[in-house]
């Protein structure tokens, strides 16, 4: 038997972050494309020194008893960690560790392309092709929205909202407007914009990207009393996570005309069924969450995760930690 740490890694990561923990450590990959089941996820996790997770494997108490106290530090391979039980793993001694920064721009760049593909009619634009609608040039088919000079509405202007502000400005010329915990003097002074309360970012945005994380706060966060409060032009974009906006309550405005349009990566529950009604309306753009979906950001989380556990099996603060 082995006498490396034991690692399981909960679905296969790019080779870069396996290799190096294959270094130092005696690591298993769960192999099916699907997350373990739960009293899977127990069983491995016993006796285990480290853990990389996904956002669909929560972490919490049981998950921490089960592991016992060889279990060191939690790897999330994710920027977002709502699926972690932050404040059980520090009562258990275990570090957690995400990884930002990487896919940053490969989040941002999905969300333009959201932004435009649910403002321009891509999706029945498309299918037309497809399934012998398109007949000829016609001047009154798949009409949308323009974004040069237009209001971008930025809710949560961390890493990633400020690079799909970057480009909306600096591409469109388009005004922003966000939502913070605070001003970010650094926006207000490189894009003239203008730290706002959610009322007012809601009321005057052409677009509205979503960038916030999951906490209680936001949860239902776009429910129908914000879409309510939105132009009947607005686009809506969601790259942060599915259960900030009440789908029910989207469904409606979407399909009574209540806003423009709706560009989601992220649903819920993910994947979204097939038979969800979203999934029938033509101004509803849905994604399969491939935000950080690039060569380049996949591997770079990968390596992240692995250089967060192997610091927390040595007890060394985490590069990336929570």
């Amino acid at each position: 038997m082995s006498d490396k740490p034991r690692v399981f890694v909960t679905r296969t990561i790019p080779k870069a972050g396996l290799d190096r923990l294959r270094e130092v450590c005696e690591v298993e990959v769960w192999p099916k494309p699907k997350p373990p089941r739960r009293d899977t996820l127990l069983d491995k996790a016993r006796g285990c020194a480290g853990l990389v997770t996904m956002l669909s494997d929560k972490v919490d108490e049981t998950v921490l008893t089960a592991a016992g106290d060889d279990l060191k530090v939690v790897a999330n391979y994710a920027v977002g960690y709502n699926n972690i039980d932050v404040a059980a793993c520090r009562e258990h001694g275990v570090a957690v560790g995400n990884t930002p920064d990487v896919l940053t721009d490969a989040t941002a760049d999905v969300a333009v392309l959201l932004m435009l593909a649910a403002a321009r009619s891509f999706t029945p634009a498309a299918a037309s092709v497809r399934d012998g609608g398109w007949k000829t040039w016609a001047p009154m088919d798949h009409l949308g929205m323009e974004l040069a000079g237009k209001t971008v509405g930025v809710i949560g202007l961390g890493r990633i909202g400020r690079a799909f502000a970057d480009r909306c400005h600096g591409g469109w010329g388009m005004k922003v407007l966000y939502t913070a915990n605070s001003p970010k003097p650094d926006a207000d002074r490189d894009l003239g914009a203008k730290h706002v309360e959610l009322p007012e970012l809601l009321a005057n945005s052409d677009f509205i990207s979503l960038h916030c994380p999951l906490t209680e706060a936001t949860a239902g966060l776009i429910d129908a009393n914000a879409l309510h409060q939105m132009k009947t032009t607005a686009v809506l974009v969601n790259t942060a996570r599915g259960e900030v906006i009440d789908q029910d309550a989207l469904h409606t405005a979407l399909s009574g005309g209540k806003i423009f349009a709706a560009g989601l990566d992220v649903t819920t529950p993910e994947p979204l069924p097939t038979d969800s009604p979203l999934l029938e309306l033509p101004n509803c753009v849905v994604l399969p969450h491939i935000g950080s979906a690039t060569v380049h950001a996949r591997s770079g989380m990968a390596l992240m995760a692995a250089d967060n556990v192997l610091a927390g099996l040595r007890g060394d603060p985490l590069p990336h930690g929570v």
